[in-house]
């Protein structure tokens, strides 16, 4: 089981072995990389909690951001901040609510390598 240390806020926590939710225990975690319309491929880790939780990590705009399953009537829904992965079986997409409604997403068309 792993604990969600690669949340920490610092290199200093990370280097102590220190985590900043140590309550949260993981007892399954997929490593995803993804191919998305710009070409760009994504890495994306997948996190079940043995409290029932799902989480995502992936980068956005530069930093690793932590992303929480959320109610979704199709597909897994992942939030961070304003920020949704909306995953459904090989294919996600990324948006941002910040950019408004009818914005285009962030990164469309991400579909999952398979090696």
């Amino acid at each position: 089981m792993g604990v969600l240390a690669f949340v920490a806020a610092s290199g200093v926590a990370r280097a102590a072995g220190l985590s900043p939710l140590p309550d949260i225990r993981t007892s399954h975690r997929v490593i995803q990389k993804y191919t998305c319309a710009t070409g760009r491929i994504l890495q994306v880790t997948y996190l079940n909690a043995t409290n029932g939780q799902s989480f995502a990590v992936l980068p956005v705009k530069g930093r690793q951001m932590l992303f929480v399953n959320v109610l979704s009537g199709s597909g897994a829904k992942y939030q961070a901040g304003s920020y949704t992965w909306w995953t459904k079986g090989p294919q996600a997409t990324l948006y941002d609510a910040m950019l408004g409604e009818d914005a285009p997403p962030l990164l469309s068309d991400c579909v999952t390598i398979v090696r």
